[in-house]
């Protein structure tokens, strides 16, 4: 058997793939990597929310690859940042990044948002034909994030570009480079921000390594993963909503409407395209029974959001957008303490850029067939390439 999540039409459309598997368990054993390695991936909404706050599968990454020979040169501030711990560590690194994302900082930060929004739109003229991906759905929350962190703006470009590199699947070399390319941008970044601080999310990191509750490795990968975590996912939220919302007009045309519907649909369209089809990252560190499957030590566990999203028990007739639906209790943000930090400022994004965006172009359509749309080669993300549209 070959490994499920590396079919090219998997990228394509990864429900087909998940439901099979849950059709047969809802936790399922794969062949994972190189050849005679497996792993076992979580796609029903039951055993996901179970998988996730467990405390016997760990995101501890160098303690499972410890000693194991490996051709990657991955940057330690990529390979080895919060994401990749557990407690108590992650909780120290969690708190230390947490205050800018909460929903104070997050509510201070909307006009600036909304004025990154109208500016992208205010070029946009009607009846063109324009990549709502390339034009909005990437420069808003790089742009974002970039100001959140002091980036100048100059440089904003490439380092979108290097962050995307970051999950090329298959191709180990450029997420190698890419991580390198990164990680020594942000050493610079942080370097100046010593030298001259600002005030920002960067300076506060490092008042705190300053008072001894963080190291200068950890400032580093901190920097790189808000960097990189804070624009990724809220990239792909935003084209799969739009896209969704396109190929359901009758839904598209409610919400131009009634645009105050749209911060209570959210969650709806989060859950019907999940910009994050598997989470990153986990093993057992002991054997262990989610659901009925047993699973034992040492082996990667792969959780699905995407999948979890659209299981008929928690979600019924789960391909189907359902805007009355209450779909609070999905899991595209994950669950338990490694639930997305930047999640609220991702919702703030996605509620001012469709509110906007549908205000604007109330009859926005595919200027391409939807079966000749891209999507990104990564098991990770789940987001499009581009996405034309006319206005």
């Amino acid at each position: 058997m070959t490994d499920p999540l590396q079919d090219p039409q998997f990228f394509k459309d990864p429900y087909a793939t998940f439901a099979r598997l849950r059709s047969a368990a809802p936790v399922h054993k794969v062949p994972t990597g190189s050849k005679g390695r497996y792993s076992y991936v979580v796609t029903g909404y039951a055993e996901a929310r179970q998988a996730f706050v467990d405390p016997r599968l760990s995101k501890d990454t160098a303690r499972f690859f410890a000693g194991q020979p490996s051709a990657r040169k991955l940057h330690p501030a990529v390979s080895q940042n919060m994401l990749a711990t557990d407690p108590p560590q992650h909780t120290r690194l969690r708190s230390a990044a947490g205050p800018a994302f909460t929903p104070g900082p997050v509510a201070r930060m909307r006009p600036y948002i909304a004025q990154v929004v109208d500016a992208i739109l205010d070029a946009w003229p009607p009846g063109e034909q324009v990549d709502l991906v390339a034009g909005l759905a990437v420069p808003l929350p790089v742009t974002v994030i970039c100001q959140l962190l002091g980036v100048p703006e100059a440089d904003r470009t490439m380092v979108a570009q290097w962050s995307n590199e970051l999950f090329a699947a298959g191709q180990p070399d450029r997420i190698d480079a890419a991580s390198h390319a990164i990680a020594g941008y942000m050493a610079d970044l942080v370097g100046a921000k010593r030298s001259e601080p600002d005030g920002g999310l960067l300076h506060d990191l490092l008042v705190r390594s300053d008072a001894g509750e963080l190291t200068a490795d950890e400032v580093l990968s901190l920097a790189v993963l808000l960097l990189v975590a804070g624009h990724e996912t809220t990239t792909n939220f935003i084209g799969n909503a739009i896209l969704a919302l396109i190929q359901h007009p009758d839904t598209l045309a409610r919400l131009h409407d009634n645009p105050q519907l749209i911060p209570t649909v959210l969650d709806e369209l989060l859950r019907f395209d999940a910009p994050i089809g598997i989470a990153t990252f986990r093993y057992s560190t002991e054997a262990l029974t989610i659901g009925a499957t047993e699973i034992p030590a040492g082996v990667p566990v792969l959780i699905a959001p995407g999948a979890a999203n659209r299981d008929p028990s928690q979600f019924p007739m789960p391909d189907q957008l359902d805007l009355t639906r209450d779909s609070k209790s999905h899991l595209a943000f994950g669950h338990g303490i490694h639930r997305c930090l930047g999640a609220p400022l991702a919702r703030a994004e996605g509620e001012i850029a469709l509110t906007a965006l549908l205000t604007r172009f109330p009859g926005l359509e595919l200027a391409v067939p939807s079966e000749n749309l891209e999507w990104r080669q990564t098991r990770l993300m789940r987001g499009l390439e581009s996405l034309p549209v006319l206005l």
